[in-house]
């Protein structure tokens, strides 16, 4: 089902919309899997949105809390905050490098979410939703500290994968809890655990399972891997989950007599979704306005996550946003793709399998980056980056396609009509291109609406293509030898074409579509302008190439320069230091 209808070519309709990407975890630079698994993504369809004159408010923040962050700390011999501090500023940097629109990235550490989380669960709550319970939880006694459900490793008992962690197995996807787990060890030492007797506050999921199992049911826009995973928990009945957890760093916990308990991470981290809207409205003094996005049933919430996070948002936050009691609207999808492989391995920094963000930007434009990851998506089933791939897109489909056709294009106006958009009246040949070209273009945008992000782009070449084959036939190079006007109409409908092109390209790559904009004298788009045929008598700029090809001696080259950033990387000692940023 398409997410509010598949639009129309005037986009008068002009629809509110909360974008959120899952929030990274601060202790590392995300690599590339991470990226396009949630924040690229979402960018690319806020674009889309943004570019039909739709209301879009993105955001995101860095996810700091939680016993992880606290042992990294204590193992580097510094303050939490202070590794919190000195990530979040390095990983939203970044971002802006990478260019994603956020509207607000924040952080879990802001007073307004800190605020926001306790006022929250305090409405579960008074609303019946929480209850105590004395309870054994895992203590490492070598490392004197409580284990959190991540720090303990051990046999799923659903699919008998052996390093599944005690929240979560990463095999099959299931929600866990230390007891489930079969031959249980630390995560830090490999001890065995013991288990302690503490009291911990709980949500009564089970409460809140037949509400939640009608969400799921009734979400005609769900993609089918959340579906069908959610459904599977749901038959195996929701079962209370511990709120609070006895770790240190986080957000204290509102309950009366939690004076020693924080809440659990991920139980705040869904929520920073609502804390970063409040702060964003907060931050232009309007803040009342945040209501009209979480409260009112035309808006759309859409998150961006892998696969693992489907069960904390399909499920979980659902469940919190009812046990509320407040008139939030529930989310509309959660776009989850499925995992990006590299060469056909799990990305691993230790084995140096995989490429971080902030290496890629070392070694290729952004734009070719944005441009292959959203190519390779992957949307219905695992897929793999592998560097020959990633050289053919760049070379044949973004140089020889896309960059040829829209060069051939204006440098042939440039050169033969003195670089002024001719005129002239298309044949019913050229209107059969023509319409092929836009059919495209109308296939990608019901292809954005879907959140079918390859396959919006894989329409959008196909414009390029239908393009190239034009001239071709047409061959307006000996058409002006006899017929000038005929030829100007051809290069008329031909810049036409190079206009729905961009339009739908500039999700994905904008800086070189504005480029190509002000080049070709379009000025500002909309994505109802792809339907427009071009002004005669335009002024074309200076013609410069838009891309360019990588050849293999270059390649070896990027793969010298990876490894050397590698090699001064493995020199810092503090995360902070193992991070490439361009001029720093």
């Amino acid at each position: 089902m398409p997410i509010g209808g598949s639009g129309d070519q005037t986009g008068n309709a002009r629809r509110r919309w909360v974008i959120g990407s899952a929030w990274p975890y601060i202790y590392a630079v995300p690599h590339l899997g991470n990226l396009i698994g949630s924040v690229l993504s979402a960018d690319v369809f806020a674009r889309y949105l943004r570019l039909r004159g739709d209301d879009v408010v993105f955001v995101s923040g860095s996810d700091e809390h939680g016993t992880p962050i606290e042992v990294e700390a204590l193992q580097l011999g510094v303050k939490p905050r202070e590794l919190t501090d000195r990530m979040h500023e390095i990983v939203k940097r970044l971002f802006e490098l990478w260019e994603i629109s956020f509207d607000n990235y924040t952080r879990t550490e802001s007073p307004v979410h800190r605020e926001f989380v306790k006022e929250f669960f305090m409405k579960l709550y008074n609303n019946g939703y929480v209850f105590t319970k004395e309870d054994e939880v895992p203590y490492c006694p070598k490392d004197r500290i409580y284990l959190p459900d991540r720090f303990i490793i051990g046999t799923c008992p659903y699919c008998g994968y052996d390093k599944a962690r005690g929240d979560q197995c990463e095999n099959c996807g299931r929600l866990l809890e230390p007891r489930l787990l079969i031959n249980p060890r630390c995560a830090i030492c490999g001890s065995k655990p013991i288990w302690v007797k503490t009291r911990h506050w709980y949500l009564d999921l089970t409460k809140l399972e037949d509400r939640v199992r009608k969400y799921v049911e009734e979400n005609t826009a769900l993609p089918e891997n959340a579906k069908q995973m959610s459904l599977g928990m749901l038959k195996e009945g929701l079962r209370p989950r511990a709120i609070t957890r006895d770790n240190k760093w986080g957000i204290e916990a509102p309950f009366p007599g939690a004076n020693d308990k924080t809440i659990y991470v991920w139980f705040e981290a869904v929520l920073g979704y609502v804390s970063a809207t409040i702060e964003y409205f907060r931050n232009k003094g309007n803040e009342d306005e945040w209501r009209k996005y979480w409260f009112n049933p035309d808006t759309r919430v859409v998150f961006f996550v892998g696969k693992d996070n489907i069960p904390f948002h399909v499920i979980l936050l659902p469940a919190m946003l009812i046990a509320s009691g407040d008139p939030y609207v529930m989310p509309y999808t959660t776009a989850s793709t499925e995992y990006l492989l590299f060469e056909g391995k799990k990305f691993s920094k230790s084995q140096r399998i995989g490429i971080w963000i902030d290496e890629a930007l070392a070694l290729m434009p952004v734009d070719y980056w944005r441009f292959i990851l959203i190519y390779q998506r992957p949307e219905g089933r695992d897929t793999s980056f592998a560097w020959h791939q990633a050289l053919e897109v760049i070379n044949s489909i973004l140089n020889d396609v896309i960059g040829n056709f829209i060069h051939r294009v204006l440098t042939f106006i440039s050169t033969r009509f003195n670089g002024e958009v001719p005129n002239g009246s298309l044949r019913d040949i050229d209107i059969k291109y023509r319409d092929e070209a836009l059919n495209h273009f109308k296939s990608s945008e019901e292809h954005y609406e879907r959140i079918e992000l390859r396959d919006a782009l894989m329409e959008i070449v196909e414009i390029a293509r239908v393009g190239n084959r034009y001239l071709n036939e047409r061959q307006p190079w000996e058409l002006i030898k006899s017929n000038r006007d005929e030829a100007g109409a051809v290069m008329l409908n031909a810049l036409h074409m190079v206009k729905a092109l961009s339009i739908g390209l500039w999700p994905v790559m904008p800086k070189p579509m504005e480029d190509l904009w002000a080049m070709a004298g379009f000025g500002k788009l909309t994505w109802k302008d792809a339907y427009e045929p071009p002004k005669p008598g335009t002024r074309i700029g200076e013609v410069k190439p838009l891309f360019r090809k990588i050849s293999y001696d270059e390649f070896k080259a990027m793969m010298r320069k990876l490894n050397e950033i590698r090699d001064a990387k493995d020199k810092g000692r503090y995360p902070w230091e193992q991070v490439f940023l361009p001029n720093q």
